[in-house]
């Protein structure tokens, strides 16, 4: 059993899974806290690293491509102090840090762990239910759908539709870009109905505007991961899209793009003719979903 204990967390690694522990202490990311305990198999592993500095070092753990739903559903965009697979470590344990590291290596290379792409989720993701309150408003996954309460600030139109039901099996994809305090974020839900049609995050009824407090905001990547991982896996969707012609991976049948925005422009349509929606805000709307299409 290799293993480093700091203030910032614990890895212990028996052969063959790295297992990751947070820390207790006031300086750990609420995200990383919230995340919790992460047990990373061997194979998910691509390469490990320590960092060593001048007060205190790192060690940093590298997973191979697609192996994990929440570096999938991130997109590598997670704050370096709220990455679960970063470790700092004191300089008085940079020995300790890089034996632990160099039992890694070892073991990828007694096990032979290639290094290209997984073809399946090694991790499981965030467990369910999750639900996660944001400046936008609430979302929850149960693991078959998702849903999106709204908070008293979001904007009119999505208080006018009421609170968002997302079956898993209409989802086509989920995006997400965390707030950095100079630029908006947000949590998007792609359904097929909706992929040609994107509106501002702050209008879109399929999206979580990220304004608000950057530290509370960040845990709706919990719900993105965990949505991810029930997704079929990208080397699937990767493999569907080249067998399929090139046109009809891009383009959806031309009826069926119409219907959908019809369809958007009748809802828009009523929530105007209810009052809802001013003629300046109909009008916004509208264009954007035009441009949209």
């Amino acid at each position: 059993m290799a293993e480093i204990i700091q203030r910032d967390g614990t890895w212990a690694f028996d052969g063959s899974t790295v297992r990751i522990t947070p820390g207790l202490h006031r300086s750990v990311p609420l995200f990383r806290q919230t995340y919790g305990e992460v047990s990373v198999p061997l194979e998910a592993v691509a390469g490990v690293a320590h960092e060593p500095e001048r007060r205190r070092g790192r060690l940093r753990l590298r997973l191979r491509e697609g192996a994990d739903p929440l570096l999938q559903a991130t997109g590598g965009r997670l704050p370096d102090a709220a990455d679960p697979y970063r470790l700092a470590v004191d300089v008085d344990r940079s020995g300790v840090a890089a034996y632990v590291a160099e039992e890694i290596r070892r073991a990828l290379l007694l096990d032979q762990i290639p290094k290209e792409p997984a073809t399946a989720y090694l991790l499981t993701g965030p467990p369910v239910p999750v639900s996660v309150r944001s400046s936008d408003g609430t979302v929850s996954f149960d693991g078959t759908q998702v849903r999106i309460d709204w908070a008293d600030t979001s904007d009119r139109v999505k208080r006018a539709t009421g609170p968002r039901i997302i079956a898993t099996g209409d989802l086509v994809q989920v995006e997400w870009l965390p707030n950095s305090g100079f630029e908006d974020g947000f949590l998007r839900f792609v359904t097929r109905d909706a992929v040609f049609s994107k509106l501002p995050a702050e209008k879109d009824p399929y999206a979580l505007h990220l304004w608000g407090s950057t530290r509370r905001d960040l845990l709706t990547a919990l719900v993105a991961a965990a949505v991810t991982a029930r997704l079929p896996h990208p080397s699937t969707r990767a493999g569907e899209a080249a067998d399929a012609p090139r046109a009809a991976a891009v383009v959806p049948p031309r009826s069926d793009h119409h219907d959908v925005l019809l369809r958007r422009l009748r809802e828009l349509g009523d929530l105007h003719r209810d009052g809802v929606l001013t003629d300046e805000e109909f009008a916004r709307t509208k264009a954007a979903v035009l441009r949209g299409f």
